[in-house]
């Protein structure tokens, strides 16, 4: 055993505190293993220490592997006493990177649990999900620990580490899903971009979720496991003509969480840093140059580290709409709304808003919400495409659909997303078509507030017109909300849809 408590104040080693060029972290003694006598067996190290209050982000734990080396396997364990009420305890996540080391950004990556799994292993021919396969090489890895949280005591570890020796199996090429499905040609695509399986902390293969995106009527998908790219490989079989698969990757940083949205195949986006390390952009732009969308995730979340805190400045839309409707969706949907209104003010760029369901296990329901994109096609570039424009609006299921149009003298129109050019005082027509919300509330919304209300028919099918100018209203977008839960004056009710914004001036 070896145990790492040679520092008698905290349990941990100082000698290799360092910057990993964001946040701080810190190195701990090295664990060492001997060349391997024979051609197969094992061999087992185990590390134990303390982490004290106020450890850095990451704290690593080098290990030297020596050659002949088929599979590493490591389990982990840590103490979690009761607290008092309002007090953190102990959650202590997990993560390993190879020979190639834990430079931020770096190729070093090998995956990543968090705190879902206890084990995990990693051969040449599989690991477990959520770690990448392939060759054990030879050299110093570095088992990743995150102290998501620790309680005031500290958060005592245990780390066992186990060799297998051996001629590594081969590692089989990964097949990816087709970046093209069987459309429609130019239409409304249904899609949920926010899911989580096995591969991270959810509970569902890919194939399950795959079965239960088209039970919900979607379209397309998008793989968002938290901080690995492991699953990417996952989902050729569960795609097909009539379900398109996005990759990507929830890079779940401890400062607020964005989903990476479709992306080139095999992309690992780094999340080791802070909003002070001023890191964001760098990756923001990351994202964007392997092909995919930059979407902060549930920014108004009250989870430990999901509340957003990098801006929206580097934003191509913003997840609005999280999950069943709650409060924090109401303050996100509002920030946004503020967004809509300082963009038109200053002519700046605006950042569209979208939905999805961030479902990881039973009774999670696919696809509530779900982002209804017009595309040109059901293929990643078309639905990103439709994405980036705001060509789209969240509905609370595949029953419920709206179509919101803006038209001006001369027979000028303009849907979700796009500007109706009049001048200030032309007359506009702003239409709103809803199905599947019998009963509900429609209200048009503009850059001065709610303008406009009306009682959708019992039947859930109905039409709302309003007659407005650019001179009274710069953009106009659409909510259709249920009942208050509980009834309170000038307090609406959750959303059952949701549109970007109609422009309406030159």
């Amino acid at each position: 055993m070896c145990d790492d408590e040679n520092h008698p104040s905290s349990g941990i080693s100082r000698r290799g505190l360092f910057v990993t060029g964001a946040a701080a972290a810190l190195t701990l003694s090295s664990v060492s293993f001997a060349e391997a006598a024979e051609d197969e067996g094992t061999t087992t190290e185990v590390v134990s220490g303390t982490l004290p209050p106020g450890s850095p982000d990451f704290v690593y734990l080098p290990v030297r592997i020596p050659r002949g080396v088929s599979e590493i396997r490591v389990s982990y364990a840590y103490e979690r006493p009761s607290v008092p009420a309002g007090t953190q305890g102990n959650a202590l996540d997990i993560g390993i990177f190879d020979e190639r080391g834990t430079e931020l950004g770096g190729a070093g990556f090998r995956g990543w649990s968090g705190g879902a799994r206890s084990e995990f292993f990693i051969r040449g021919d599989e690991a477990t999900p959520g770690y990448i396969p392939g060759p054990v090489r030879a050299g110093t890895w570095y088992i990743a620990l995150g102290p998501y949280t620790v309680a005031p005591e500290g958060l005592p570890y245990t780390v066992t580490i186990t060799l297998t020796y051996g001629t590594p199996a081969a590692t089989p090429k990964p097949v990816y899903p087709p970046e093209r499905a069987k459309g429609r040609g130019r239409a409304w695509y249904r899609g949920d971009c926010h899911l989580h399986s096995w591969y991270s902390d959810g509970r569902r293969t890919p194939e399950e979720i795959a079965a239960l995106a088209r039970a919900a009527g979607l379209d397309f998908i998008n793989s968002s496991e938290h901080n690995t790219h492991s699953a990417h490989g996952a989902w050729a079989a569960a795609a097909g003509d009539d379900l398109l698969v996005l990759l990507g990757e929830e890079v779940t940083t401890r400062n607020g969480h964005v989903v990476a949205l479709g992306t080139d195949p095999g992309t690992f986006v780094d999340w080791r840093y802070r909003a002070r390390d001023n890191r964001f952009g760098h990756y923001a732009r990351e994202i964007r140059r392997a092909g995919g969308l930059v979407v902060p995730a549930h920014p108004h979340a009250t989870c430990i580290g999901c509340n957003w805190k990098f801006g929206f400045g580097e934003a191509d839309a913003v997840e609005v709409w999280n999950g069943p409707y709650t409060p924090d969706d109401e303050v996100s949907l509002a920030d946004w709304d503020g967004m809509l209104v300082a963009s038109v003010r200053s002519g700046g760029r605006w950042t569209p808003a979208m939905g999805s369901s961030d479902a990881h296990r039973d009774p999670d329901p696919v696809g509530t919400p779900q982002t209804v994109v017009f595309a040109d096609d059901l293929t990643r570039e078309a639905i990103l495409d439709g994405i980036r424009a705001g060509r789209c609006y969240v509905a609370e299921s595949k029953n419920v659909s709206v179509a919101l149009s803006a038209s001006g003298g001369r027979g000028r129109h303009a849907g979700i997303g796009e500007r109706l050019r009049v001048d200030s005082d032309d007359p506009v027509t702003v239409r709103l078509e809803v199905t599947g919300a019998p009963g509900r509330t429609a209200r048009l919304v503009t850059d001065q507030g709610v303008l406009h209300t009306a009682t959708l028919p019992a039947e859930g099918t109905g039409v709302v017109e309003w007659r407005t100018t650019a001179a009274y209203a710069a953009y106009v977008r659409a909510e259709v909300r249920h009942a208050p839960v509980v009834p309170v004056p000038g307090l609406p009710g959750p959303l059952a849809a949701f549109t970007n914004p109609v422009f309406i001036g030159a």
